[in-house]
């Protein structure tokens, strides 16, 4: 039996839903066949209501941080929401910022947030050249090698899929997974709104 298809829709549609991270949804998807209420109660049983409920909420509240280059030749503004102002003042929250926007300066492949956030033309384009790419393999696995470089595209390209540049200090965490750590103590749903990276003649 093959696994469903899970579209970025589904995942996008299960997050807005329990505020869970886009790796839990999408597993949480796979294993119901791609059935919405039942992954919403498996998150339940996985992550407690508490953290679902933190995650539904709105985040209005937030901060911008700005990180520049030591050369002066590239800079980043990220936008990093959560729930209440207390938080968005919170040292924690405001060092997560400014360590997201070191992160993107240092990496300019970065073009999106989420997979959800990649368009779906983007994503086809690309698979049409990796499957040119194996054409010389047998036919068979193909589809799964494009697939595979699909996959190592989506990482070079999505913040949240990327490890954080100082993998030492973090631990090899990618930062979804710092996200969901700051989510989880502070109580707070927050969201990696959007950024821009400047960088000079560029």
């Amino acid at each position: 039996m093959t696994a469903p298809t899970i579209s970025a829709k589904q995942v996008g549609e299960l997050r807005k839903l329990t505020g869970a991270g886009m790796m839990e949804c999408k597993n949480a998807l796979t294993e119901t066949d791609g059935d919405v209420d039942k992954a919403v109660e498996l998150l339940r049983v996985r992550l407690g209501d508490k953290a679902l409920k933190v995650g539904g909420r709105e985040a209005t509240e937030g901060t911008v941080a700005s990180y520049i280059h030591s050369n002066g030749k590239v800079g980043v503004l990220v936008e990093v929401d959560c729930n209440t102002d207390f938080v968005a003042r919170n040292e924690d929250f405001i060092s997560f910022a400014r360590e997201i926007a070191l992160h993107i300066a240092a990496s300019p492949s970065t073009l999106y947030v989420s997979e959800d956030e990649i368009p779906q033309d983007a994503k086809d384009a690309e698979l049409r050249v990796f499957e040119q790419q194996a054409a010389d393999k047998p036919e068979n696995i193909r589809p799964k090698i494009a697939e595979g470089k699909l996959k190592a595209w989506m990482k070079d390209v999505v913040l949240l899929n990327q490890v954080h540049v100082n993998a030492d200090k973090y631990e090899g965490k990618t930062i979804e997974e710092l996200r969901a750590t700051l989510s989880g103590t502070t109580g707070e749903n927050v969201v990696i709104r959007r950024f821009s990276r400047f960088a000079v003649g560029a």
